[in-house]
C-alpha cells in the first residue's frame, strides 16, 4: 500500500511539471512549426532538424511556459481558470519551477545550436524572452493592448520552423508569423470577454476590462475582418494554391460569422464559442496551407 500511495505521489509531481509547460498551447506551437519546416523547402527536412529542431523549440516554450506560472501565480490562485495550477496550489515553489524553466530553456538551445543553426537558436531565445519577460512581466500588468504588442512572440514558431530548415529569413515565413500576429487578439479577446470578472478580480487589464466588452467586440470583429484578408496572402504571393484560399475563405467566413454573433449578443455563451473555434480555426488553416503545398509539388 505505501508502495502504490509512493507511485501515485511521484505521478502528481511529475503531472505537476508537464503543466508547468502547457502541454496544449506547445502542441499547436509545434504545428505551426512543423508547417513552417515543410514549406521551407521542396526536397525533405532532415531528419535531425524535423526531431531535434522541434524538440528545442518545444523546450524553450515549455521553460517560457513555466516562467508564466511563476510570474503569474498569485493571479492564476485568484481565477477560476488557473486556480488549481500546480504553483497557485503550492504543490511546486516558485524556485522549483525557475529551475525547471532554466534547465528546459537551456537544453533547448543547446539543441538548436547542436541540430540546426545559431539563426533559429537567437530567434527561439528572442521569442523565449518576449513571452515570458516582455509580455509576462510587463505587458500584461501594463496595457490593455498587452496581448496585440505581446502576440508578436507566440506567432514566432513558423519561422523558427523555415529557419532551422533553411537558416534564414524570407517573406514566406512573416507572413505566416503575421497570420498568427492577427489572429491571436480575436482568439484571446474572446476568451477575454468570457473570464471578464475572474479578470478584473485579478486587476489585469484586459480590454473587455479596461474599456467594457461593447469595444471588444468591435475589435474583434475588426482583427477578424483583417485576419481574413491576411489568410488570402499566401494565395495572392503564390505561396499556396486554390485548395488552400478555398479552405481560407471558408474558416474564415465561418470565424468572421462568430465574431458577428458574439458582436450581436444573439447566442449564449457566444464568447468561449469563438474561442474554441478559433483554435480549430488555426489548426486547420495550416494543415491546409501544408496539404496544398504538396499537391503543388505534385502537378
Amino acid at each position: 500500500m505505501a508502495t502504490l500511495i509512493g507511485e501515485r505521489h511521484r505521478q502528481a509531481i511529475w503531472r505537476d511539471y508537464l503543466e508547468l509547460t502547457k502541454p496544449k498551447v506547445v502542441v499547436l506551437m509545434l504545428i505551426t512549426s512543423l508547417v513552417g519546416m515543410f514549406l521551407a523547402t521542396r526536397a525533405g527536412v532532415p531528419w535531425t532538424v524535423l526531431v531535434f529542431g522541434n524538440l528545442g523549440i518545444a523546450l524553450c516554450a515549455g521553460g517560457a511556459a513555466a516562467v508564466n506560472h511563476v510570474v503569474d501565480r498569485r493571479i492564476d490562485a485568484v481565477m477560476a481558470r488557473t486556480h488549481k495550477r500546480p504553483l497557485a496550489e503550492g504543490r511546486v515553489s516558485p524556485a522549483a519551477a525557475l529551475t525547471f524553466a532554466l534547465v528546459l530553456a537551456v537544453l533547448g538551445q543547446a539543441i538548436l545550436l547542436a541540430f540546426t543553426n545559431p539563426l533559429t537558436a537567437w530567434l527561439t531565445l528572442a521569442s523565449l524572452l518576449g513571452y515570458a519577460v516582455v509580455y509576462t512581466g510587463f505587458l500584461k500588468r501594463a496595457t490593455p493592448q498587452n496581448i496585440v504588442i505581446g502576440g508578436l512572440a507566440g506567432a514566432a514558431p513558423p519561422l523558427l520552423g523555415w529557419t532551422a530548415a533553411t537558416g534564414h529569413v524570407s517573406a514566406e515565413p512573416l507572413l505566416l508569423v503575421l497570420i498568427i500576429f492577427a489572429w491571436t487578439p480575436p482568439h484571446f479577446w474572446a476568451l477575454a470577454i468570457h473570464r471578464k470578472e475572474e479578470y478584473a478580480k485579478a486587476d489585469i487589464p484586459m480590454l473587455p476590462v479596461t474599456h467594457g466588452e461593447h469595444y471588444t467586440k468591435v475589435h474583434i470583429l475588426l482583427y477578424t475582418f483583417a485576419l481574413l484578408a491576411v489568410s488570402l496572402m499566401p494565395y495572392v504571393i503564390h505561396m499556396s494554391g486554390i485548395l488552400y484560399l478555398v479552405c481560407a475563405l471558408g474558416l474564415g467566413a465561418r470565424f468572421l460569422q462568430w465574431a458577428v454573433v458574439l458582436y450581436r449578443g444573439t447566442r449564449p455563451h457566444a464568447a468561449i464559442n469563438t474561442f474554441k473555434y478559433s483554435i480549430y480555426y488555426l489548426f486547420l488553416l495550416f494543415i491546409a496551407l501544408l496539404v496544398d503545398h504538396y499537391l503543388l509539388l505534385n502537378l
